[in-house]
């Protein structure tokens, strides 16, 4: 079998930055086994897999898996897949996923980039004295969960952000959850940095679903529905934020780096 591959970097301005994601087009679902394997070869952050849609309410059905699972949701491979599909047809503007867990998901055109369409996962306050102390911290100005197994750390500047230091095998101990450390920035409005070594990923580049949790956070924090956000990875990638009703709005822009056939 022969199964088109295409990596491209998510919310990355040129290549070799934002989020590395496979995207692979198939003409029908292959065994959950099969899946899981072909995101371990591949060793990114994620591979999403598309398939046509037959029901009518979406283009495509889209799944993520990491190296080591099947996730709730991933933006910067929803984000690459609407590349994908759209840099593929240019007079398409618009393409919707249908999702087994996130629900639908919209990628349209933006300027010279895209607008991602997440649900809003709103957290609430949750004493985390056992993530704090994986990742080195004495205390923390809040700290929040998500139901969906996320961690939001809110720290007071862009400095102590940076300066983290996780503990990543006493981080995995905790679970398979997103760990999330997020502070106003110097040069944008929010910092942020994402760590999941408990799905087989340390430190995650560029993380869509990460604003999913941030940005109805940060809008009542700031008072303001719009703002600007950088993760500071090693990588790094801007993304402009919006909640818009029920929705967290990210745009960003994709590279595509690498095309070819992945045979199995």
């Amino acid at each position: 079998m022969r199964i088109p591959f295409v990596q491209i970097d998510a919310f990355a301005g040129a290549a070799f930055e934002g989020n590395p994601a496979a995207v692979m087009p198939l003409g029908s679902w292959l065994d959950d086994a099969i899946l899981q394997a072909i995101a371990a070869e591949n060793n990114l952050s994620e591979t999403a897999f598309i398939v046509a849609s037959q029901d009518g309410m979406a283009d495509f059905e889209l799944r993520w898996f990491t190296p080591t699972s099947e996730v709730v949701m991933c933006g910067h491979a929803t984000l690459a897949s609407g590349h994908f599909v759209l840099s593929s047809d240019p007079a398409r503007d618009r393409v919707r996923f249908a999702t087994r867990k996130a629900g639908l998901l919209d990628v349209t055109r933006s300027g010279d980039g895209y607008e991602l369409a997440l649900p809003t996962w709103t957290p609430s306050p949750k004493p985390l004295p056992e993530v704090l102390a994986a990742l080195g911290l004495d205390d923390a100005v809040e700290t929040l969960w998500h139901e969906h197994r996320y961690a939001l750390i809110v720290l007071e500047n862009e400095a102590q952000v940076r300066a983290v230091d996780p503990d990543f095998r006493r981080l995995a101990a905790y679970g398979d959850w997103l760990t999330i450390v997020s502070a106003p920035g110097t040069e944008t409005d929010i910092v942020s940095r994402a760590f999941a070594p408990g799905g087989g990923i340390d430190e995650d580049p560029v993380t869509g679903s990460a604003h999913a949790v941030m940005v109805p956070y940060w809008a009542k924090r700031l008072g303001r529905d719009s703002f600007t956000a950088f993760q500071a990875s090693a990588r790094g990638g801007h993304l402009a934020c919006r909640l818009d009703g029920g929705r967290v709005v990210l745009a960003g822009t994709c590279v595509t780096v690498i095309e070819g056939t992945f045979f199995l």
